[in-house]
Order: C-alpha cells, then structure tokens, then sequence
C-alpha cells in the first residue's frame, strides 16, 4: 500500500523505513532491533536504487523531499513483493513534476514487473496520461467505467457524475482542475 501521506517514522533513516516493509517476513526481536537479514538489505539497496534515492539511505526520512518521501513509501511496498499494489491518491500533496514523477515510477513498475497497481487519482489528465481503465466513484458508488480514451469525449453530464453538480470543467479541456469539488 501506497499512503498519501507517505506514513514515514520520521525520525528513522530512509532505509529503516524501507525494510519496515519486511516486519511481516522476519522475527520480532532482532527487527525490533533494527537487524535485517543479509537478502533483506541486499533487496533494499536493489529498491532504493530502482527508485533513484539510493543517495538518501541513511538520512532521517523527514529530511527529505516530499517526492523523495513518496518514493519511500513505494519501495518500503515493493519489499514485501507484491502482485498488487494498491496507491491511495500518491501524488496530492505533490507539485506537478514531482506528480508525474512518482507516476512515472509506478508505470515502469506496471510495464516491466507486471505488477497491476490500482491508483486512487482526482485530476483527469493524470488519469488520462497514466490509466489505462477508469472507475469513477461517487460516496462509494460506481458512477463511470471506461477507458482512458473516453475521458476525452466525456459529456458534461458523466463528468458531473463523478465531481458532483458544482463541477466545472476549467478552459477547453480537462486540464483536471476542479472549482469546489468534493471530488471522490
């Protein structure tokens, strides 16, 4: 799992953090005192350098960036080898660079390892550049299923299905900015 606000210790260093993600793979009283076997930390520098901060192993995770912190958050979930990895809204406290980063790292994992990754988004250009099926939901119920293609000739009333009546659409597209929006 993949949090929104990365749920960090942040007084640990980068590393503890990821092999927190073994807890459930090793026994208690040496994890507690932070002895991780020999494939576990082999697994983790593999992880921190897929994920481009292996440079950041041994700061405290609030040193660092807050794409930085999301990128923690994902390899401390890769270590538990995941066939699904479930992402709730990765990017939102994210400025847009950072956003496509973080995306962009979730795609490659999608591509190369297969893994399916179910990602919980707002902004329909995100969607549309790195979904590929859509599921809009509403207080809990189905209110859109498509493609990412269908985004674009979306009617206005399928878009106020998923954003609510006080929707608008902002300029000539769906740049994925919303007015007053509950948006779910």
């Amino acid at each position: 799992m993949v949090f929104q606000h990365f749920n960090l210790v942040e007084r640990s260093s980068v590393m503890t953090n990821i092999l927190t993600g073994r807890l459930g793979y090793s026994k208690t009283w040496p994890t507690m005192l932070h002895r991780f076997s020999k494939e576990d930390r082999e697994k983790a520098w593999m992880v921190l350098k897929r994920m481009d901060i292996e440079e950041q192993a041994h700061k405290l995770a609030r040193e660092l960036s807050g794409g930085q912190q999301q990128r923690v958050g994902i390899s401390r979930a890769l270590m538990q080898d995941p066939e699904l990895m479930l992402a709730d809204e990765p990017v939102a406290s994210l400025d847009p660079v950072l956003a496509h980063s973080i995306l962009q790292h979730l795609e490659n994992l999608n591509r190369e390892d297969k893994l399916t990754v179910i990602c919980s988004l707002h902004y329909l250009d995100l969607v549309q550049r790195y979904g590929t099926s859509v599921v809009g939901l509403r207080d809990g119920r189905l209110v859109y299923q498509g493609t990412k293609k269908q985004i674009k000739n979306m009617t206005d009333e399928e878009f106020k299905q998923i954003y609510g009546e006080e929707a608008s659409r902002i300029g000539s597209g769906l740049e994925g900015n919303l007015e007053g929006t509950g948006a779910a």
